[in-house]
């Protein structure tokens, strides 16, 4: 039901870039001429079991997906081998290309992608994207992909192991010609760890009064794009080395070259539509926290967020900066990577990723590390054996 649902919720949106099919339940009865459904899936050509493609070694690509002429893939769904506690799926690069172009108009790890961030593993659904059972494995994406003149898919092993098996399905729609003003998927993978503020790590006034940051300098940027288009969301990691609050960072939107933000919102929480500093495994179609932090030190550790604009989207006519505060005023360190997806009139070159060393985890804080941090607090206090900890 989440594929039929939301397929007539992605259509509905699509025609404000040309692309008109079904937009409502009552147009399933409409039979519609000139379009047949095809499939490029990895099953096994002589009739047996052996359906998957096999043996991707470590810095090998595959083209699995390569079709001329005008259509719209619909699904897409893979599952790898070995399982995601071996093989890491932020090492398994997805690059997506329209009508021909050299570049990659989609360019993310294929984990993140489709929202798995870093090497975890776990279920969640949403309306563009769901990872189900066993234990985040099978990946399934309803995004709408126009294309006019072909399209191809690579996949690319940047795994230090081979790939064992690449099991997928990538359905589509094949027509004679798109309609007119058609828009071009695109999604980019970013990753950046953050810098503190001069003044230190001044989440919540815990050192001197709030920081100010009218214009967005030193923001994490989701996505930096050009072209006539509008931005439908993203996958946002965190990962947080101290027990402080990660969130009251505002969103801001830059359309079309402003050096203000026209779309300016109140903190990170309600960007993803929570609130007051959630901790809660929570997943809806557009909305959800799918992984959140299981220690009791407050939110040290990982979580995922998302957030689709769906119906809400988000225009731009010639360019749109999309980014959002680490920390009120920038001022937390924190291990952030993102996917964000969009659609332009025309397709381009989302650029370069993150290469494989500045991709790497950054490891767990625990409570080790903070008796480590109190002992040198102590010992700037003279190691007086009354210390508690709340002393200025």
């Amino acid at each position: 039901m989440i594929k039929k649902c939301f397929y007539l919720t992605i259509i509905g949106m699509l025609p404000l870039i040309g692309y008109s099919q079904s937009s409502n339940l009552s147009e399933l009865t409409t039979i519609k001429e000139g379009i047949k459904s095809k499939r490029v899936s990895s099953y096994d050509r002589s009739g047996g079991n052996g359906d998957n493609v096999y043996m991707i070694k470590p810095g090998e690509s595959r083209t699995i997906f390569d079709v001329k002429g005008a259509g719209v893939i619909t699904h897409m769904w893979f599952t790898l081998a070995p399982r995601p506690e071996k093989l890491n799926r932020t090492d398994v690069i997805l690059k997506i290309y329209w009508d021909g172009n050299e570049y990659a108009s989609v360019n993310s790890p294929i984990g993140p992608f489709f929202g798995q961030g870093w090497d975890e593993s776990y279920n969640y659904t949403s309306a563009p994207l769901s990872v189900g059972p066993a234990g985040g494995t099978g990946m399934a994406s309803y995004f709408q992909m126009p294309f006019a003149k072909g399209a191809k898919i690579i996949i690319e092993n940047q795994a230090d192991i081979s790939i064992e098996a690449l099991y997928f399905y990538i359905d589509y729609e094949e027509m004679a010609k798109l309609p007119p003003a058609t828009g071009r998927f695109h999604a980019w993978f970013n990753r950046q760890i953050t810098d503190a503020a001069e003044g230190g790590e001044n989440e919540w006034e815990a050192l001197h009064k709030f920081d100010k940051n009218p214009d967005g300098k030193g923001n994490y940027v989701f996505a930096d794009i050009k072209g006539n288009g509008h931005f439908v969301g993203v996958n946002y990691y965190v990962q947080n080395p101290t027990p402080m609050w990660y969130g009251e960072g505002d969103d801001m939107f830059f359309v079309d070259g402003e050096t203000t933000s026209s779309i300016h919102g109140t903190g990170t929480e309600d960007y993803f539509n929570t609130s007051w500093c959630p901790k809660t495994v929570y997943t809806t179609p557009y909305y959800g926290y799918p992984l959140v932090s299981s220690e009791e030190t407050g939110w040290l550790y990982r979580t995922h967020l998302y957030r689709f604009n769906i119906t809400d989207p988000i225009y731009f006519k010639k360019s749109l900066k999309a980014t959002i505060e680490h920390g009120h005023a920038n001022t937390l360190t924190l291990d952030l990577s993102s996917v964000a997806y969009w659609y332009t009139l025309e397709a381009h070159d989302v650029g370069p990723i993150a290469d494989k060393e500045h991709r790497k985890f950054k490891p767990y804080i625990n409570a080790k590390d903070m008796l480590r941090w109190r002992n040198e607090w102590r010992k700037s206090k003279g190691n007086d054996p009354k210390l508690w900890g709340d002393e200025q």
